[in-house]
Formats: C-alpha cells, structure tokens, sequence
C-alpha cells in the first residue's frame, strides 16, 4: 500500500481508533513484527524522547540495522536510497522550513551513488563527496504526487525560479531536505539520531510514526527528484501517527 493511502486511511480512521487497535509503546510505537520481508528494515517499536534540549529518534527493527543498503548503479539518475524515517505532526518551520510545507521526517538514509552532505566527510577520507553509503541524517519534506505512482509520495520539489525560506544546511538539491550533520548510532537492532531544539521539552506530545522505505532519484533527474517507491514497514500499520513524543 502507498504512504498516501495509508496516510488517507490514518487519518480517517486510524486517529479515531488507534487506542483501542495500535499497539503503543509508553507513548512510542510497538510494531508487529514480521512485516517487512528484510529484518533490517523490519520494525519492531519507533520512539521519539524529548529533553530539555534534544529530541532523540529510536528506532528498533528485528535484527541486522543498517546492514541492508542500496546496490550502486553507477549514476544518479535511478538511483535508490534506503531509510529509516519518523513522519512527525511537527511543522516544517521548525528546522527552517517555510511553515505548513507538508509532513515533516526526520530520515536516517544510505545511497551509495550520490553525496547530498557537502558540509560533512562520513567516512572521514577528506573527501566531502563520496560518503553517501554512510548511514547520515536529513530533515525532508513529504507530500503526494501522482507522478512518482498512483497514491506515492515524494520529498517536496522546489520549482525552478522559487526562493523558499531554507535551513542553513539546505544541501543545494532542488527539493525541501536538509543535512543538518546529526550522526545516527546504529547498532544490532537499534538506529537513533538525537536532534537539538532549544524548545525540546515544549513538543511532548507531537503525534509521530515510524517508515522503512526505499526511495527513487528521477530517471530524468528532474521534478519529482525524489520519490518513495517502497514501504517496507510502518510501524502504527496504517500512519496514523499514533506514537507520541514523550
């Protein structure tokens, strides 16, 4: 199923019942185990924790995390990319963003043919451009669009000629991301990646869910740039976003 269906479906129904139907961790998510045909992106509880200034990310799957990346194709264009995403209810102003851009993730992601972190040597060769392979984090942006499959959603485009308000550490892509640097811990069955926010302690309670995915470069390397082209699990089942940041 495609995440805007499951989306539509969440937010219909999903919101009305997950109490009584989702299985909620202490405010995260525990998932059904069994879901994804990979263990690595098979996820078994997604979390959100606030302190007084970070936001830490946690994701627990059944085994293997981070073991399964994309094979290379040798360009670009095609291209896919592996993650392990929090689609949040936090606005998209919060990291920089112009406000109410659509559904704002935090994303942990590996794509061994393209660097989208100019500002950061993963592998710590002295080259700032070859690192993509490396587990690292984005901000992105998601929103539906036909165009990358019937119901499927993409990361936002930036049409030519627009100046949207962007982060600091926008990385140059024509598309709503950001690669603010924040290092993920990914060990046996765990990945997490902690965020500061100076108002961390303030977002309790901001609805959330967890995603494995696959996504798409654009053969053309043109808008929609980046689309999601698999689900491999989601944690609430349905999107509902029933977790809560505790």
């Amino acid at each position: 199923m495609k995440l805007k269906q499951l989306m539509i479906q969440g937010i219909t129904t999903g919101l009305l019942c997950s109490a009584l139907t989702m299985p909620v961790y202490s405010h995260g998510i525990k998932a059904e185990k069994g879901n994804a045909k990979l263990a690595a992106f098979d996820i078994v509880k997604a979390e959100i924790e606030s302190s007084d200034n970070w936001l830490t990310f946690k994701m627990k799957v059944s085994k293997k995390a981070g073991k399964s990346t994309p094979t290379p194709t040798g360009k670009l264009e095609g291209s896919n990319v592996f993650s392990y995403v929090w689609p949040t209810k936090l606005d998209s102003s919060i990291v920089g963003f112009e406000k109410e851009q659509g559904i704002l993730a935090m994303a942990i992601t590996s794509h061994p043919d393209f660097d989208d972190t100019p500002l950061f040597d993963e592998n710590a060769d002295g080259d700032l451009g070859n690192d993509g392979t490396v587990w690292h984090s984005h901000w992105v942006v998601l929103v539906p669009d036909n165009a990358c499959g019937e119901g499927a959603l993409k990361v936002k485009d930036i049409p030519k000629g627009a100046n949207p308000k962007l982060p600091l550490t926008w990385p140059g892509l024509p598309i709503l991301i950001d690669s603010p640097g924040y290092s993920p811990i990914i060990n046996k069955k765990h990945v997490s990646v902690r965020v500061p926010f100076k108002n961390a302690s303030e977002l309790k309670g901001v609805a959330f869910d967890g995603v494995t995915s696959g996504l798409r470069v654009n053969e053309s390397a043109h808008a929609p740039l980046l689309c999601v082209v698999d689900v491999f699990d989601v944690a609430s089942g349905d999107l509902s976003l029933p977790g809560k940041i505790k």
